[in-house]
């Protein structure tokens, strides 16, 4: 059997020291399988953004293991995580990310381009995956020239164009309105349908309805774990066809 895409042990992460110590994650422990499409929720403070930030190897428990499509994150140095993160990781933020003045091809070329891909074969492979998220008209528009859903599915474009390990989406429509947030979601509900692993940090319950399991954070603690029958979506899309 593969290992799980996610493999966290027992993590802590503790910011500041004394009267200003804040323990952010307290023994958190989760696996995701290959395939899985996992909502993670809590309010403010629960520690959903920080263990975001570890998933996402952006920063490192204070304590415990976290093993990424079964490599160990905790041994890597900058350079190491720098290229993890680019190979096994696609993110999807909130706030979009976008390079203003660059055309949603050249935004989606990027990490590929960061990967070392030559010219003809990202070029291509942003054209399929631009294509997939249904913006293949929309190619030579600056971010100003987008709407916000549009823009997300730049985005989402961009972080499935190196074929991830991991999905890896930050209320990723926190800035969408009503039919943007649908749109995007069904995005989302492709992806999964067609096996990719998708985690998806929310507080909003439309959005974890989607899902196929949700886990629940409180005060740097996971108080509940569960499967459940996600919200009926549309069918299978060339997204199973990948952007290879």
């Amino acid at each position: 059997m593969s290992a799980p895409v996610l493999d966290v042990r027992d993590v802590t992460k503790v910011y500041g020291q004394g009267d200003t110590t804040v323990h952010a994650l307290r023994g958190v422990s989760l696996t995701v399988e290959r395939g899985d499409y996992v909502a993670i929720m809590g309010q403010s403070g629960s520690g959903k953004s920080t263990l975001m930030n570890i998933l996402g190897c952006l920063d490192i428990p204070s304590e415990g293991s976290y093993l990424l499509d079964g490599t160990d994150v905790g041994v890597l140095d900058e350079h190491q995580l720098s290229v993890l993160r680019n190979r096994k990781i696609g993110f999807i933020f909130q706030s979009f990310n976008l390079i203003p003045r660059m055309s949603a091809l050249a935004n989606v070329e990027l990490p590929l381009a960061y990967g070392g891909v030559r010219p003809a074969e990202r070029r291509r492979r942003a054209v399929a995956a631009l294509g997939l998220v249904g913006l293949g008209d929309r190619m030579g528009h600056e971010p100003n020239e987008l709407s916000g859903g549009q823009q997300q599915r730049v985005a989402v474009a961009r972080a499935l164009v190196t074929s991830p390990a991991l999905m890896l989406a930050d209320e990723p429509t926190g800035n969408l309105d009503s039919q943007s947030t649908r749109d995007v979601l069904d995005i989302m509900d492709q992806m999964s349908l067609s096996g990719r692993t998708v985690a998806l940090i929310t507080h909003e319950d439309e959005v974890a309805a989607r899902a196929k399991r949700v886990i629940r954070l409180v005060d740097g603690d996971v108080i509940d774990d569960r499967r459940q029958a996600p919200v009926e979506g549309p069918p299978p899309s060339l997204l199973s066809g990948g952007v290879r």
